[in-house]
């Protein structure tokens, strides 16, 4: 599981600035992590060879800068239990305040590791001014400036020494692992239990277990796989952001160790924004997907129901074309057998190969139907083509310059591949290359 680094602290004291430089360009590698990129609060992070995830708390608003508010409690609440490190951000320019105090309280009594990190520190020859930061009880304080980047990189080193070595489980290549994602309520715990009560699985007797997920190695039809279930909140709250921002959370880490992703959807709601964004953490990670609707057992059907509620997936999640749809009952466990079915499925066309002479083949045939576009006088030529990976399908273009590949033309060569090979249930990656 992905080592949880949260941003915590009153408003405008720079958490998001330092998010932004934490994330910019300077850092070796960056990824976004994908399906809440408006939201600018999560991202993937390297440094000096150790990755993390790196959580942004921006939005806690307190009622004034001298009462710990409910709303606050709760906000700081969700971001310990996600993490597992703590920037404690703090505002030099402004001083100790009462609420950082408060803060400080909650965290302390958390058990765990915090950094304070005194930001907006322009003259370092003021250290001793700042004094007043070492009276909290925590760590030795870092003094940084986020929005001139001074001391950002010792900082980022500070965070690495507490990466260690992962522990969470290691499987075999031949396991498939399985993520069930999706909002809360939506049926994922009662889904697992009936995809694991399915008369030909053999449920392992020792699961493995991971802080914010169970892992419950299983086997079908001679097929090793691993359930890594997300369901679940150990706190309930009123405020529908913080249920968002924690499962998200929650998802983002599931699927950053699965290969297929079981998306679940709730039958008798609508398709709201969190289930987008989740089903978008899955896509832009490049997992295979399935999704599943679920509680079908609760809608009143007639022969052209199925149809209807395929039509509006594919209308509210276009970006997942390619995934299957089943439809089940976890209740009543009718046709969950056929998610099993469909995993192994999707686990194939994951690891396709294509063979390059009929890539290229492909390619030829696609490009005379038709021709590559031309942009400001200047017509992308492609050379050839040759599939470089798989978890998903990866192709590269050998073309005479990369900025001509525009994406509406890599779409069209992508469905010209499905045509042939189906690819049912994986992203397509296609790339290009300069001769």
């Amino acid at each position: 599981m992905s080592f949880t680094v949260a941003i915590v602290g009153r408003p405008n004291v720079g958490k998001s600035t330092l998010f932004n430089r934490i994330v910019g360009k300077r850092i070796s590698i960056v990824d976004d992590k994908p399906g809440v990129t408006r939201d600018r609060i999560y991202a993937e992070v390297e440094w000096r060879g150790k990755k993390f995830t790196l959580v942004d708390t921006g939005g806690i608003e307190p009622e004034s800068n001298d009462v710990m508010t409910t709303q606050v409690r709760r906000q700081v609440e969700f971001a310990i239990e996600s993490a597992n490190l703590i920037l404690f951000l703090m505002d030099s320019k402004e001083g100790l305040l009462p609420t950082d105090r408060e803060v400080a309280l909650l965290l302390r009594k958390s058990g765990k590791p915090i950094i304070p990190v005194i930001n907006k520190v322009d003259d370092y020859s003021l250290k001793s001014e700042l004094y007043e930061f070492y009276t909290l009880g925590l760590d030795e304080p870092i003094f940084i400036s986020a929005l001139h980047g001074s001391n950002v990189g010792d900082l980022l080193d500070r965070i690495v020494e507490f990466i260690g070595e992962s522990d969470e489980p290691e499987y075999d290549e031949s396991v498939i692992k399985v993520a069930v994602v999706g909002r809360p309520n939506v049926g994922k715990s009662s889904l697992v239990n009936a995809i694991l009560g399915e008369e030909r699985v053999i449920v392992s007797d020792i699961p493995g277990t991971t802080r914010d997920a169970i892992d419950t190695p299983f086997e079908y039809e001679g097929q090793k796989m691993v359930l890594i279930d997300t369901a679940g909140m150990r706190r309930k709250s009123r405020i529908k952001e913080s249920i968002e921002f924690y499962s998200n959370l929650r998802a983002i880490q599931a699927v950053e160790r699965a290969d297929i992703v079981l998306v679940v959807l709730d039958a008798t709601q609508q398709i709201s924004e969190q289930d987008k964004k989740i089903a978008g953490i899955a896509h832009e990670s490049g997992r295979g997907i399935i999704i599943v609707v679920n509680k079908w057992d609760l809608v009143e059907k007639d022969d052209k129901t199925i149809y209807r509620y395929t039509e509006n997936i594919r209308k509210e999640l276009t970006f997942i074309q390619y995934a299957p749809i089943v439809f089940v009952s976890a209740k009543t466990r009718k046709r969950v057998n056929k998610i099993l079915e469909l995993i192994r499925f999707v686990m194939d066309q994951y690891t396709f190969r294509i063979e390059k002479e009929t890539l290229n083949e492909i390619l030829e045939d696609a490009t005379a139907m038709v021709a590559p576009p031309t942009i400001k006088g200047r017509k992308l030529k492609i050379y050839s083509a040759v599939q470089t990976g798989v978890k998903p399908p990866t192709i590269v273009l050998t073309v005479n310059d990369t900025e001509l590949l525009h994406f509406s033309y890599v779409r069209y060569l992508e469905n010209k591949i499905r045509e042939r090979f189906g690819l049912e249930g994986t992203p397509v990656v296609i790339k290009g290359r300069n001769k």
